[in-house]
């Protein structure tokens, strides 16, 4: 891509949502996940149940079950963020959520708090995947970084460049 002298450029930055590792998406047991079928990104294995906006955006979604949040940040992704495995069996009673559909979200501000030792007490998995939904409609895709340990809304997971 060609760029001019009054073309600016800037990154697009996703941050973790959650304290804990960073892994590739492909090592989440759940193939709906590993096998990208919602899209691409990372997961947390969380030490933290506090989950937080991944980038500055309006919350479009929340499960009612309260185990999966969406948000769409202001360059138009569209981000998944599911907290553990199968955890929608558990009706939303390890779950707190702190925003609403339509909010307006900074990045690192908290969405949710999950009960980590409930949601392994019921036998699930708290791996979080987080999701790009629409990575193929943008101008750019994320790049997706893993390993390593993550704070949420400081460590940065995936950048794209616009």
């Amino acid at each position: 891509m060609l760029l001019n002298k009054w073309m600016k450029r800037h990154t697009l930055t996703l941050y973790a949502p959650m304290e804990g590792d960073i892994i590739p998406l492909e090592k989440v047991t759940d193939p709906v996940f590993s096998e990208k079928m919602m899209g691409d990104g990372i997961a947390i294995v969380p030490t933290d149940g506090t989950v937080v906006a991944p980038v500055d955006g309006t919350i479009i979604q929340v499960a009612p079950t309260k185990h999966a949040i969406g948000l769409r940040s202001e360059d138009g992704a569209e981000i998944l963020i599911h907290v553990g495995l199968d955890t929608v069996e558990l009706a939303g009673s390890p779950f707190d959520v702190h925003v609403s559909v339509g909010d307006t979200v900074k990045a690192g501000q908290s969405l949710l708090t999950a009960d980590l030792a409930q949601i392994q007490q019921a036998g699930k998995d708290t791996v979080t995947p987080m999701v790009v939904t629409n990575g193929s409609e943008l101008k750019e895709p994320y790049s997706f970084h893993t390993g390593g340990p993550a704070l949420p809304g400081k460590t940065v997971v995936a950048q794209a460049e616009q």
